[in-house]
């Protein structure tokens, strides 16, 4: 005669409920932690990237060759005001402001005197396509570009800083 293997009915029962999570539970779970990562990411301070500060260069000179357009094509001079203390930039002809992040640093070398006149915090564009000329700096940790203004031709260009 052969055995049988028994089976017992409580062994079953037991096996049922020593199982895994519940589906509620899981979602739960990630319903917390979704709360918590809308609540601390937006907290968290994000690096300028070297594409947003080229970007920042780029605009910069876009604004500054605007002014000069305007100078050239109106006959007037402007003036491009450079605030390194409140890290922005504003246009002498639409008025437009170009602010920086805090990680952003600006510095500039701007001439002392110009046209007769103290202009250290500024760029002018002469009627005649001159300027007094200056290089703007934007940089952050391991990059940074230069927007150098030709103070006999009003060119633009943009350089790429050497890292330190």
């Amino acid at each position: 005669m052969e055995q049988q293997p028994t089976l017992r009915v409580g062994s079953a029962e037991q096996a049922g409920t020593r199982g895994g999570f519940a589906l509620i539970e899981i979602v739960c779970v990630l319903a917390i932690i979704g709360l918590l990562a809308a609540i601390i990411l937006p907290a968290i301070p994000r690096a300028t990237s070297r594409a947003k500060l080229e970007s920042y260069a780029v605009e910069t000179a876009a604004l500054l060759k605007a002014d000069r357009s305007a100078a050239l094509r109106r006959r007037i001079q402007v003036v491009t005001r450079v605030d390194a203390a409140t890290r922005s930039i504003r246009s002498g002809v639409s008025g437009r402001v170009i602010r920086l992040p805090g990680d952003v640093s600006l510095n500039t070398l701007l001439a002392s005197r110009c046209a007769d006149r103290s202009a250290g915090a500024s760029i002018d564009f002469f009627p005649s396509g001159m300027s007094c000329g200056g290089v703007i700096a934007l940089t952050r940790p391991g990059i940074g570009y230069e927007v150098r203004v030709n103070w006999l031709t009003g060119g633009i260009d943009i350089v790429a800083q050497k890292p330190l």
